[in-house]
Order: structure tokens, then sequence, then C-alpha cells
């Protein structure tokens, strides 16, 4: 059973408490600094607007990245092209045999 930690995150000037697996502390703290390093661009680029404009475009920033990473890692097209390798591979034996 892995070890809980209770922690408290910071987010634009609210505090969370949270219970984490204690080896994930530092990526949630990490997290939590990151998104206000976000916030905190926003807030200055556009100073006119609310802490819930800068929440939802830092979660937008954050999904679209996260889209992004996950089309690049797509890796289908390589197990076709192996599969296709393997078929052309076996034949090229099969003929040799």
């Amino acid at each position: 059973m892995a070890d809980k930690l209770s922690i408290t995150i910071k987010i634009d000037g609210r505090v969370y408490p949270l219970k984490i697996d204690r080896e994930q502390e530092e990526i949630y703290r990490k997290a939590a600094k990151m998104l206000n390093e976000i916030i905190l661009q926003y807030r200055k680029k556009y100073a006119n607007h609310d802490s819930q404009d800068f929440l939802a475009m830092t979660a937008f920033q954050f999904v679209v990245k996260n889209l992004e990473m996950e089309e690049k890692a797509d890796d289908s097209p390589f197990i076709e092209e192996i599969k296709q390798l393997d078929e052309e591979l076996t034949d090229y034996l099969s003929l040799n045999d």
C-alpha cells in the first residue's frame, strides 16, 4: 500500500488540501508552481479580467498541449509499418527456404 501524504497546494491564492502518494509530492508541487506562473502571466497581460478567466485559459492551454503530445505519441502508424515489414520478411523467407 502506498504511503499517503497530506499536503496543501495554493493555486491563484486559494488553498487546496490534498492527500497524495508520498512519491508524487514533487510533481504535485511542480504542477501548482507551473499553474501559478501561467496564471500570473495572464494576469499581467490581461489585467482587466477576473481569476475565472485566467484559470479557464490556463486549463485550456494545458489541454491543448496534452492533445498535441498525444498526437505526437501516436504509434499506430509505426505499428502498421512494422506489421507490413514483418509480412514482407515472412514472404521473403518462405520463398528462400
